[in-house]
């Protein structure tokens, strides 16, 4: 499938689809509580749909009463199938490793071709140290587990997925004695581990860390069923946010202002560019000035926004420097290279150098991109192409489907110019 998309101004409303990263957390959390747990306004997606399908595989019954109501019957988990497929999920593939670790039974956990590229050997690390019988090879997937988690003491690197600590932290409730976990790097992506922290404390579990968050304390406990309601997503909802600041005038409503989402920091971002923010109790609308300015932008907190943000810089009057985007290389794909070449092929000048990506703003022409079956990177320049001369085709548009299944939908409803092609 093809998505044409070509120079338009948008306007009007949409609703943020719920939050993927919560979704994730409270299906785990709800499959570690004994009991039945209630899911309001869950995020439905590629990704979730393999943790749904990763647990249902370790005897966790997971009823869609609804698309706004999931319910969880949560309890022991136990093996139906030796082999976990994960498909494309990360977050998946990461937190079923360490729930595996908890049944003592036997699993490899795998995923998808583009999955087995994702680093996974520090998590692997930090559950030896707990005393399962993990391994993987050269530090990447798929992933062998053999239980069970004993607890005690481990030490691992934070600045290379904050998936990892999240991981960690949602499994060491449950091992057999108290857990302390220490990071021997600064943690990168503060936010999303804060995240795992607030959910698990909605679900009865309480975790003592340190300020700086490379230190953790979790004793052991049980998680208590509970029923949770989504917030909205602020990495999907920033794309129509970005769309608004390019090209017209769009409002955004189901987005909490006080959110420990990482991605809220569009707001602050478009607002350095000089684009028009007004922010409510429960809706944000962005309007676009006549020139965006140039930014400078530290990721290492928000790599997700990356693909984004570059093309926001690619229409800002100056330079652009975007910082930390290292770790940004091994997600779905290489997204600063993926990045860098949507960018030159738009005529745009943009280059990485050590560690940061410069991008000259200028006018962008249309093109075909090639997201590299990455949602993010059709996503972000499917919003450049509403500013470029001539069409902007977008090839493999259905990988948006790994996160937001109606991305197009949304940005059609906005009166963007676009077409979807088989």
């Amino acid at each position: 499938m093809r998505a044409v998309v070509t120079r338009s101004s948008v306007e009007g409303v949409v609703k943020a689809p719920p939050s993927k990263s919560y979704t994730h957390r409270a299906l785990v959390c709800s499959a570690l509580a004994s009991g039945r747990s209630l899911i309001f306004s869950p995020c439905p997606c590629r990704d979730t749909e393999a943790t749904i399908n990763t647990l249902n595989r370790l005897s966790i019954e997971i009823v869609k009463h609804s698309p706004l109501l999931w319910e969880v019957n949560g309890g022991t988990l136990r093996k139906t199938d030796a082999y976990l497929d994960c498909e494309e999920s990360g977050t998946t593939l990461r937190f079923i490793s360490a729930l595996c670790s908890l049944t003592g039974e036997e699993f490899i956990v795998s995923g998808s071709p583009s999955l087995l590229k994702r680093p996974v050997g520090e998590l692997v690390n930090g559950l030896r140290q707990l005393g399962a019988e993990c391994s993987c090879s050269g530090g990447f997937p798929p992933v062998f587990v053999k239980g069970k988690l004993r607890g005690g003491e481990a030490r691992i690197r934070g600045d290379v997925s904050s998936q990892f600590v999240s991981a960690l932290l949602l499994a060491a409730p449950a091992a057999e004695k108290e857990v302390h976990l220490t990071l021997t790097t600064k943690p990168k992506s503060k936010p999303y581990i804060l995240m795992t922290l607030s959910l698990q404390s909605e679900f009865g579990i309480r975790i003592e860390s340190s300020r700086d968050l490379t230190e953790f304390w979790v004793g052991c406990q049980s998680y208590k069923a509970r029923s949770c309601r989504i917030e909205g997503d602020w990495s999907s909802a920033s794309y129509f946010l970005a769309a608004g600041a390019l090209t017209g005038r769009v409002k955004v409503k189901g987005l909490k202002l006080d959110s420990l989402q990482a991605d809220k920091e569009i707001l602050d971002v478009l607002r350095q560019m000089g684009a028009k923010v007004a922010t409510s109790s429960n809706e944000i609308i962005v309007e676009g000035s006549s020139r965006l300015e140039a930014v400078e932008f530290e990721v290492s907190d928000c790599p997700d926004l990356f693909p984004l943000l570059a093309v926001l810089c690619a229409v800002a009057r100056g330079r652009s420097l975007i910082r930390g985007v290292e770790r940004v290389r091994f997600k779905e794909s290489d997204r600063v290279e993926a990045v860098v070449e949507g960018l030159v092929k738009m005529g745009i000048k943009a280059l990485y150098r050590n560690g940061h990506v410069v991008i000259e703003g200028s006018k962008p022409k249309g093109a075909v991109i090639d997201p590299r079956n990455d949602h993010r990177i059709a996503m972000a320049f499917a919003i450049l192409g509403l500013t470029a001369d001539g069409e902007t085709i977008i090839e493999n548009a259905e990988c948006v489907s790994k996160s937001f299944p109606d991305f197009w939908g949304k940005l059609e409803s906005l009166k963007a110019s676009l077409k979807i092609m088989p």
